[in-house]
């Protein structure tokens, strides 16, 4: 009796420490959003699905004059048995083809509209936060700054000793050398 009275209590333990693990596994994020993403996939496969099949299918097929693929096949007799041959319905397999690229082009259609109407509202959104600060000009590169400092100290001992000899030259009279040491 205490052996079984044990064993329920482990049992018990062990369903308690299970479900405790179940419901933090459930509870976490990625978890939840891979089940609602596996939702709305399904949804949008049946969205895809019915636009491909009553809208973009009837109108390729008037396109190309109702051809429908999935008839084709290839019956290939056997040699040794007389009654027995195998049929490749390769029409069925170009048909899948064609829907999948249909079906792909289609979503990535959707894709480019969804990204599209993403951008316009982050472009919106950044314009009506914009008016309050403006962006400030990016800074240029410390390598830059550094030898435009550089450039205009040269520049300015370079106009100094200029002056000075101009005026030493033009006090004595001669003409400037144009070569600084």
């Amino acid at each position: 009796m205490k052996a079984t009275t044990k064993m329920l209590k482990a049992i018990k333990n062990k369903a308690a420490q299970i479900g405790g693990e179940f419901k933090e596994f459930i509870s976490r994020g990625n978890v939840t959003d891979m089940a609602v993403g596996i939702i709305v996939g399904t949804s949008f496969t049946a969205i895809v699905n019915s636009m491909v099949a009553d809208i973009i299918t009837p109108l390729l097929g008037l396109l190309i004059g109702g051809i429908d693929f999935t008839e084709l096949s290839l019956t290939i007799d056997s040699p040794i048995f007389e009654d027995f041959s195998i049929t490749l319905a390769y029409g069925n397999f170009i048909q899948s083809i064609v829907r999948f690229t249909i079906i792909a082009v289609c979503v990535f259609f959707l894709v480019k509209l969804l990204n599209t109407f993403r951008r316009l509202a982050t472009l919106r959104q950044n314009s009506d936060s914009g008016d309050e600060a403006e962006e400030e000009p990016p800074k240029p590169d410390e390598q830059i700054v550094l030898l435009t400092e550089i450039r205009d100290l040269l520049s300015n001992q370079l106009s100094t000793v200029n002056c000075q000899l101009s005026t030493d030259d033009v006090a004595s009279g001669e003409e400037l050398d144009t070569a600084v040491d």
